[in-house]
């Protein structure tokens, strides 16, 4: 084979990888989308009056999910199974953002930490590399990180809504994912700073917390007690 021929069929290799890339682009666009409006339906739980609607939105999330299930779908078809990890930085972001949703939505429902396989689950996923087009552990570590930033601001916006047993029980559920995050050893470096935010947030928390006991105002009221 001469050099020209060697180069030309470099060349095709090429062209066909960025058809693949750009296929892959477009399709994360409309993920990106898709997860900005789940993240705008669940914003207004941050308003004064959100809580109240924390049912209603998280039911709106959840019918923008089946969105995501079938633009991922989608996704699945543009690139060789096997080559996941080729391609994994075109799509890893959005896939850390609604994850961060995903987790989000369950603790608003039910106050607890979701787990990687519920994350699957929602988005249509596997858990396991080798059945195919996965959640990676690190990219599900990213998105539980993404939310403890979310509640810290959720704690504070507690307060003004007039909500403080709020505060309390996010405190209790932050510290414990933080004791959960001490027994990794991180060796990712995105990762690990976005655990050094995770400091931030428990300090904030505490804050908030401290400042509503300093006031009385700590007092878990009987309702709130089995949550």
């Amino acid at each position: 084979m001469s050099v020209t021929e060697m180069f030309s069929n470099i060349q095709v290799f090429l062209c066909a990888d960025q058809d693949i890339r750009e296929d892959i682009r477009k399709v994360v666009q409309g993920l990106e989308q898709t997860a900005r409006e789940i993240l705008t339906v669940l914003q207004s739980v941050h308003q004064p009056s959100g809580f109240k609607e924390i049912p209603s939105k998280c039911f709106r999330a959840r019918e923008l999910f089946c969105l995501v299930r079938s633009q991922i779908g989608d996704l699945k078809t543009k690139f060789p199974v096997e080559q996941y990890y080729r391609f994994h930085e075109h799509w890893r972001f959005v896939l850390q953002r609604v994850t961060f949703l995903a987790a989000f939505v369950v603790y608003l429902e039910s106050e607890t930490l979701v787990t990687r396989e519920e994350v699957a689950e929602i988005l249509g996923i596997e858990v396991e590399r080798e059945k195919g087009f996965h959640l990676d552990v690190e990219d599900y570590l990213a998105g539980v990180l993404i939310m403890a930033s979310e509640l810290s601001r959720l704690a504070v916006n507690s307060v003004t809504a007039g909500d403080y047993s709020r505060p309390l029980r996010i405190s209790n559920f932050i510290n414990e994912l933080d004791s959960g995050f001490r027994l990794l050893n991180l060796k990712n470096d995105p990762l690990r700073k976005r655990y050094d935010g995770l400091k931030y947030d428990v300090k904030k928390i505490e804050e908030v917390v401290y400042d509503l006991s300093i006031r009385g105002l700590t007092k878990v009221p009987e309702a709130d007690k089995d949550k």
